[in-house]
């Protein structure tokens, strides 16, 4: 790979330049799952993230690329770690880079730009030239093996899969191991370099200068393998697959769910990435869940919620007698003890059924009803709105 560009990789992946390589591989796949294009469609700027992502990881997990990154803060495939060593050398010396690139002399400059005052005479520093030279490198080389991307989706079940558990399914687009050339990219045989044409060099231009560089699309050889049909010479190709997962009962909403190896295929014969997915429950008319607790609005008579009664009410688990004391108002709510989800995370725990109830007051239609409604409102005279007008 030929990046040449001065680009920050370590903030690209947010990690420090002393990060181990695992904590590269975490925040680059915990990156991938944000940007991936596959989460992300017709998102630019996303797109964009993913690559820049791509490139950091890509420099920053293979040792030889990081030690040539951190001693010239550039790479390219066409410098070699003693060049990029005695380059850094130099370099904290304050010695003029005696490297001789292509048949051009850089003896005559410094690390300044000298002529800087002459129209188009003017040149940056060893870095800078160096780094224009391989700026139109675009062509990847062999990495070797390299680990499947993440994958990230969202997947709805039903009200009550999630609480009594269940399979589910899901349809999703990966990228799996070309059947063709079985992820080798290439069906054998070679071709002409249409870079070099044959030749394994290609022309650079590096101001007003050109410079003969090793064509980096066929290493110099001047033949290229005859990319696979199939995938393009990809290595995989995009599939859409179903999926079936297990819920456990109890699954909250936004609970994450990992199938392990159900990503996207690795480069290469590296190892697939994982499927991550997001649970999304559904609704029901009369329950709502709350965590493990189930909600319920339950209505009741004048008379029950005077009196206190016992009434049939719904559960999750059927039919069951909620006690209803004497004196209960509209609005109250009642707890019926483990009654609500068994919980996913702590087996054998299960939350409550809170009720909340609602008086409901009749439409009286004879007079009877209305006389002894009449009597009711003479033997309790109480004022409900006296400690409302108290508060004032």
């Amino acid at each position: 790979m030929a990046t040449t560009t001065n680009k920050d990789y370590y903030a690209a992946l947010g990690v420090k330049k002393t990060a181990t390589q695992e904590e590269i591989r975490k925040a680059f796949r915990k990156a991938a799952r944000k940007y991936h294009p596959d989460l992300n469609p017709g998102n630019k700027k996303a797109e964009e993230k993913f690559k820049e992502i791509s490139e950091a990881n890509d420099i920053l997990s293979d040792e030889k690329k990081r030690k040539i990154y951190d001693q010239v803060g550039f790479y390219s495939d066409q410098i070699d770690p003693a060049t990029a060593e005695a380059y850094a050398r130099q370099q904290r010396e304050g010695s003029r880079p005696p490297v001789d690139f292509g048949g051009f002399d850089f003896n005559g400059f410094s690390g300044g730009a000298p002529g800087a005052g002459e129209s188009g005479g003017g040149f940056g520093s060893f870095k800078d030239i160096f780094s224009g030279i391989f700026s139109g490198a675009q062509h990847p080389q062999p990495r070797g093996p390299q680990p499947g991307t993440d994958l990230e989706y969202q997947a709805t079940v039903d009200f009550w899969t999630a609480i009594r558990g269940g399979q589910a399914r899901i349809q999703i687009n990966r990228q799996e191991v070309c059947p063709a050339c079985h992820g080798q990219a290439h069906t054998g045989g070679s071709k002409t370099c249409s870079e070099c044409h044959g030749t394994g060099q290609v022309t650079q231009m590096g101001g007003r200068m050109k410079f003969n560089i090793t064509c980096p699309s066929c290493n110099g050889t001047g033949k290229t393998s005859n990319d696979c049909a199939n995938c393009h010479g990809e290595g995989t190709v995009t599939r859409s697959e179903t999926v079936e997962f297990r819920i456990k009962p109890g699954t909250r909403d936004g609970q994450r769910i990992r199938l392990q190896g159900k990503g996207n295929a690795g480069i290469d014969g590296g190892p697939p990435g994982d499927l991550f997915l997001i649970v999304r429950t559904g609704t029901n008319p009369v329950f709502t869940r709350q965590g493990d607790d189930i909600l319920l609005t339950v209505p009741v008579t004048v008379a029950e919620a005077s009196l206190g009664a016992k009434v049939e009410v719904p559960t999750i688990d059927g039919r069951a007698q909620l006690k209803i004391p004497p004196g209960t108002q509209s609005g109250q709510k009642l707890r019926m003890r483990e009654r609500g989800v068994e919980s996913a995370q702590q087996p054998g725990q299960r939350g409550d059924e809170i009720i909340t109830v609602t008086v409901v007051v009749p439409h009286l239609n004879d007079e009877r009803s209305r006389e002894i409604m009449r009597e009711l409102g003479k033997l309790n005279p109480n004022d409900p709105r006296k400690e409302l007008f108290d508060k004032l």
